[in-house]
């Protein structure tokens, strides 16, 4: 009887039912992208200048034909800031969620190979980060540094590692048991090797399903630094700065300077957690070996 070859490695592929919500989130994701980095090209607005802005327009300003979202307290358009914020909101979200799924994979995927006291010792630094309550964390950790567009980055990364490297640990765990990664170490297969070639591939849907998330809680994470008067400095803002200065003025009838923000915040979380939750049961695991 002729031995069927086992793969190295399964790919994740999309399966072909379901795709309705995740697709539906990942079109308003790109719609929101799309706005915050090409909108302020075509739709040209001041945005650092407050003496300008204050000559050009009116304070508060209802939404009319020259200002579409009217106008914030110092005389900026909304719809133009809101685009600005965006665009650093979205900026920091991904790169911070970059950093800590890469770092988090590869602390994971470290531990999880590991054995003895370097795994233990590995996971109580996870447990420890994971165990401090995150938005107290990144209070700190924003209070302490400047909050920079770069510090923020760090800060928010910093905190979100955690949970990547257990996820990743957890998947490490399983699959150093499978026939073929025991075969590549049988062979004189280094940790390296092993990882890059063996644990990466097969947590890729994990990681990448996780990287969306991460994405979602790093802008949720921005909003109330920003709401709470630690986001990025003046001219600078991004949209829980928006929420923030508008709040003050809610009051006053002025709802234009608040919803529009809250509003994105809201779709960008939803768009985010459709497109993840859609990768996630359309991202087949790895079959057994």
């Amino acid at each position: 009887m002729q031995a069927q070859a086992t793969m190295p490695f399964a790919r994740p592929r999309l399966r072909v039912k379901g795709r309705t919500l995740p697709a539906i989130g990942g079109a308003l994701l790109i719609v929101i992208v799309l706005c915050c980095f090409i909108g302020p090209l075509l739709y040209r607005t001041n945005q650092t200048d407050a003496q300008k802005a204050l000559l050009e327009s009116f304070q508060n300003a209802p939404p009319g034909a020259h200002h579409l979202l009217g106008t914030d307290q110092a005389g900026f358009d909304i719809l133009g800031r809101l685009m600005v914020g965006g665009r650093t909101s979205l900026e920091i979200a991904f790169a911070a969620a970059f950093l800590a799924t890469t770092a988090g994979t590869i602390w994971g995927a470290v531990s999880g190979l590991a054995v003895g006291p370097v795994d233990s010792l590995m996971m109580r630094i996870v447990d420890i980060v994971i165990s401090i309550p995150l938005l107290f964390l990144v209070i700190v950790l924003a209070v302490v540094f400047r909050p920079t567009t770069p510090v923020l980055i760090l800060v928010i990364a910093g905190v979100s590692w955690a949970g990547t490297a257990r996820l990743v640990r957890a998947e490490t765990l399983s699959l150093r048991e499978r026939g073929f990664v025991e075969a590549a170490r049988s062979m004189g297969a280094g940790g390296r090797h092993t990882i890059v070639h063996h644990i990466f591939p097969n947590t890729l849907g994990t990681v990448i399903v996780n990287a969306v998330f991460q994405v979602a809680d790093a802008i949720l994470l921005l909003a109330a630094l920003g709401f709470i008067g630690l986001g990025v400095s003046s001219p600078q803002t991004d949209w829980g700065s928006m929420l923030s200065d508008g709040v003050n003025y809610a009051l006053d009838g002025y709802w234009w300077e608040t919803y529009p923000a809250g509003i994105v915040i809201v779709l960008v979380i939803v768009a985010l957690n459709l497109l993840g939750e859609g990768l996630q049961a359309g991202l087949r695991p790895p079959a057994n070996t």
